[in-house]
């Protein structure tokens, strides 16, 4: 179970570099961006890819 934790948390690393490796102005306009939006917003958007992370990781298994 940890060596399966420790590839997901690896997964999740690589996949949250990838936008700033390739466009980091994009993403700089982008973090900004989000601190204008409202925290209900935010929220919505962590639960709605927690919920289709869930979905899809039962889907592959």
């Amino acid at each position: 179970m940890w060596n399966e934790l420790g590839v997901a948390l690896c997964l999740v690393l690589i996949i949250e570099g990838v936008i700033p490796f390739l466009a980091p102005g994009r993403w700089r306009k982008l973090a900004v961006a989000m601190t204008e939006v409202d925290d209900r917003v935010v929220r919505g958007l962590g639960l709605a890819s927690m919920l289709s992370g869930t979905v899809l990781l039962y889907l592959v298994r």
